[in-house]
């Protein structure tokens, strides 16, 4: 993800690729930048907006030290705890920090129509598959999806299954008693469904990301804006709009 976001920041006439940071890429290059193992390349380079794409681990350590640095982060790391977004709503006070589930922006629309549409049915389950070198499930975009519609409608029809023939068959118990299921599975990237019934009728809501392009045009967007967006902020909808 991190080369794909490099050529989409330089292909764009209104950012510069000032710097980039890997240490398991460290002494590479891109775009004719040499990839530095430390944060200080950031620094050294005068980086204004930095985007991380890593895990939460990592992150959390990364985070801090560029709001320390009065440095904007854009992040698409999932999996933080509560507490940490506690801390980077404290830390980030002299720059910004955006972090969102999913920077495709058809998956920002997704997640806004499902919520928009849960008050007015009784069952909903999210589907959510991957690519199979995910590591988490269910993954960032399906737990928002839930606890979205959690908000937006809190109580849903009970679960009627009583016999279970295989363990997990019916997914995990998500915000509401919303049913969330991963699938990982070779060929796929990234796609999510949500199914919402009521009496007579469904809804399908679906969305695809054929390719790790589709997230670009969401982070660039972001990069350009995040210095609108006070403090911390969660998901891509303030930057549009929805």
């Amino acid at each position: 993800m991190g080369a794909t976001v490099c050529d989409a920041v330089a292909a764009d006439p209104a950012l510069a690729l000032v710097a980039a940071v890997d240490p398991h890429a460290a002494g590479g290059t891109t775009h004719g930048l040499p990839i530095a193992a430390e944060l200080r390349a950031l620094a050294d380079a005068e980086a204004q907006v930095v985007v991380d794409f890593t895990v939460a681990e990592a992150a959390r350590v990364t985070l801090p030290w560029l709001a320390m640095h009065g440095m904007h982060a854009v992040v698409g790391t999932t999996g933080f705890t509560d507490d940490d977004l506690a801390a980077f709503r404290s830390e980030f006070s002299g720059s910004n920090c955006l972090i969102a589930a999913n920077f495709a922006i058809s998956a920002v629309l997704m997640m806004r129509f499902a919520e928009l549409a849960a008050p007015y049915f009784d069952t909903a389950e999210i589907i959510e598959l991957h690519h199979d070198r995910k590591i988490d499930a269910p993954s960032g975009t399906a737990v928002t999806t839930a606890r979205r519609m959690a908000t937006a409608k809190g109580e849903w029809a009970a679960d009627p299954t009583e016999q279970v023939v295989f363990e997990g068959a019916r997914g995990g118990v998500g915000p509401a008693g919303i049913h969330l299921h991963s699938v990982r599975m070779r060929g796929m990237v990234a796609h999510q469904e949500i199914i919402l019934g009521t009496e007579g009728q469904t809804l399908i809501i679906r969305q695809d990301s054929y390719d790790r392009t589709s997230f670009m045009p969401g982070v660039v967007l972001a990069c350009k804006r995040i210095a609108e967006v006070p403090g911390l902020t969660l998901g891509l909808d303030a930057i549009l709009g929805v």
